[in-house]
């Protein structure tokens, strides 16, 4: 985890503007095709938008773009210590700055105020993740012409990475391009690091320039100080803000892909989210994460087991848990990269592997008494996931556990969300339920193998 303040000194742009930054490719969007396609940028405070992208809100506006702004907070927790004006009075003061910008960037009352807390956004990553869903929903069309625009998942602060991820894993679920603008990086970061050298430039025209530094200035009680009283002080400085006054904006882009998808574009598509981010769905940060995580292993009927399989473990987090309560564990995923972090997390376990499988076409040998299929399900085609019902039906040793938990809103560019896994769980196996868990966000669910077993229901269209 980086750790800074916006107090130090940072990089000074100086040191940037000899580093090739200017040499950098240029993203692959012809103006020309802009105004037919759609944006959906996300901004953790006011300020975010005009600093990382305001150059390309300004472009994406001019060309008639259908554009989408959510703002998730306020920015009150800006100045914790002002003697002069308190968190709910800076909030009042940033919205209207932030209208203020985006009227600058001609998309006046294009944007969605999501009320959440300033620096707690990885608490609420459920909720920003239904929202932006909701977004992509409300702008139908091929997935491949819909971008997400977030702060870059590496970027350092909490509520930025945040986002980053929420971006980042709908974007991969859904075909969609993805631009990543950094923010705190260009402080923290210096030259010889790696991540900007495979980031691509958006050279601004003049006027492009002017709408952003306005959109900049608009923000007046990040770019000036509050009063000159102690706890007042100027959060953006001048040599700060310096990384914003280039003449190009960058970018980390991920493509969008096409067409619907099954289990043989897993490793692809996934490993580009993992290779991107430590943690890219926040399972350490995020309280939904760890409460489902909880409920998860809360929801196992049985303390102890011979031998369980994890199917779609990604870095192991559920994995090292459920690790201690199986005599012998497996964690198996698509993603290469994924399980490099498994595998540390598993390594203080003798009877844990993490292995590198896509499944259904492939299969683990031996037999279990514990399968877990979790946030996976709705990643496969109908027919994959009626042959994977099929492996773990024998697989699963009789009377043995198999847990199901996922997401239920809306997967887009893929065939199934979490209720049809499921609903195709019960009609293909017929095992009975031991237990049901469903609230707005995801649906747990555990099922008994038969003491005698039955074969599942054939696959329909296999």
């Amino acid at each position: 985890m980086v750790t800074f303040a916006h107090t130090d000194s940072g990089t000074d742009e100086a040191a940037w503007a000899t580093s090739g930054l200017g040499g950098l490719g240029e993203l692959p969007l012809d103006s020309g095709e802009l105004g037919d396609m759609t944006f959906i940028l996300l901004a953790a405070h006011p300020d975010d938008e005009s600093l990382g992208a305001g150059g390309l809100l300004s472009r994406l506006a001019g060309a008639g773009a259908d554009v989408e702004v959510l703002l998730c907070s306020a920015g009150e927790a800006s100045h914790p210590g002002s003697p002069t004006t308190t968190p709910e009075q800076l909030a009042a003061v940033r919205l209207a700055e932030f209208a203020a910008a985006m009227s600058g960037l001609g998309l006046a009352g294009r944007w969605q105020f999501l009320e959440l807390a300033d620096g707690k956004l990885a608490q609420d990553r459920a909720v920003i993740a239904r929202h932006l869903a909701e977004a992509v929903g409300r702008h139908p069309g091929p997935p491949e012409r819909l971008a997400l625009v977030a702060p870059y998942r590496g970027d350092g602060h909490i509520d930025h990475d945040t986002l980053g991820a929420v971006a980042a894993e709908l974007a991969a679920a859904g075909g969609h391009g993805l631009l990543e603008y950094p923010i705190w990086y260009w402080l923290w970061a210096a030259p010889e690091h790696q991540a900007w050298q495979n980031w691509l430039r958006l050279p601004l025209s003049d006027g492009e320039q002017r709408a952003k530094r306005d959109a900049m200035r608009s923000h007046s009680s990040q770019v000036q100080p509050l009063s000159e009283r102690r706890g007042d002080e100027v959060l953006l400085t001048d040599r700060f803000l310096g990384h914003f006054e280039r003449a190009f904006e960058i970018f980390a882009w991920q493509p969008p892909v096409s067409g619907r998808r099954g289990a043989a574009d897993a490793e692809g598509i996934f490993d580009a989210v993992h290779l991107g981010a430590a943690d890219p769905w926040g399972y350490e940060d995020s309280w939904y994460e760890q409460r489902k995580r909880a409920l998860t292993l809360a929801a196992l009927p049985e303390p102890k087991y011979d031998a369980g399989l994890e199917i779609g473990c990604s870095i192991g987090t559920l994995s090292a848990e459920l690790a201690q309560r199986c005599g012998r564990f497996l964690a198996v995923d698509a993603s290469s990269a994924a399980l490099v972090r498994a595998a540390r997390r598993l390594a203080p376990f003798a009877g844990a592997e993490a292995r590198h499988l896509t499944l259904p076409q492939q299969w683990p040998d031996g037999n279990f008494d514990l399968i877990v299929v979790s946030e996976v399900g709705y990643y496969l085609t109908t027919a994959e996931l009626g042959e994977l019902f099929g492996r773990i039906a024998g697989a699963l040793a009789p009377g043995g556990t198999l847990l199901l938990c996922h997401w239920r809103h809306p997967v887009s560019g893929w065939e199934l969300d979490g209720d049809a896994v499921h609903a195709l769980a019960r009609d293909r196996l017929r095992w009975p339920t031991a237990g049901l868990y469903r609230e707005r966000d995801f649906v747990l669910e555990t099922f008994l193998a038969p003491v005698i077993q039955q074969d599942p229901e054939p696959a329909h269209g296999t």
